[in-house]
């Protein structure tokens, strides 16, 4: 039985942070998985800049808003889940993914959780586990599932190396370059193909 495990950010849609980052003026906010792999520090680091600039959950909810999915991605995810298993994998929060998995057709996501105060300021967040893409896949090989991974960042490999497959979607140049035993591609029907290949 085979279940397919996808990033979502640079993968599905675009980066979140990306965006808040080009909405709010504040430029330091674009960095994201693809440039820092320690997500931890990725993180306490953005929480240090939304304080600074007083900024909320609300601020990046209203970006996520005007945020739709990639081109042809809706269009991928549902030949995918028609042709076998797909899951979600992201080190997003809920409080951001909803409103775009509404937009994909409520796909299944296992994410993290912020923790918001009642000023509307995010105080931390919980990640669901340690490493969670990688603890995610191998919990479901534990149950009988072998899983196929895509991904474009740092916090993606983990995944993609422990996966029977795995592929690099609309990565960066050094990733391809530092992990070329990974076939790597730029549209979703490559990556549909590579996963059909696979199934």
């Amino acid at each position: 039985m085979n279940i397919v495990c996808l990033d979502l950010e640079g993968v599905l849609v675009p980066e979140i942070w990306i965006a808040f980052s080009q909405a709010s003026g504040i430029p330091e906010l674009k960095r994201t998985t693809r440039d820092e792999p320690d997500y931890d520090k990725l993180m306490k680091w953005r929480l240090g800049i939304l304080r600074e600039h007083g900024l909320g959950l609300r601020d990046i909810q209203a970006t996520i808003a005007t945020i739709d999915p990639m081109p042809g991605a809706r269009e991928f995810l549902d030949t995918l889940r028609s042709e076998t298993q797909a899951i979600i994998l992201s080190d997003t929060f809920t409080q951001f993914a909803s409103p775009l998995m509404k937009k994909l057709g409520w796909p299944t996501i296992f994410c993290n959780e912020l923790e918001v105060g009642p000023d509307g300021m995010i105080t931390g967040y919980r990640i669901r586990v340690e490493k969670s893409k990688l603890s995610t896949v191998k919990a479901l090989q534990s149950i009988g599932f072998e899983t196929i991974s895509a991904g474009d960042s740092f916090n993606d490999l983990g995944m993609i190396q422990a996966s029977k497959a795995g592929f690099l979607f609309r990565s960066t140049e050094q990733i391809k370059k530092d992990y070329p035993q990974y076939p790597a591609c730029e549209t979703y029907d490559e990556l549909l193909a590579l996963i059909r290949s696979a199934l």
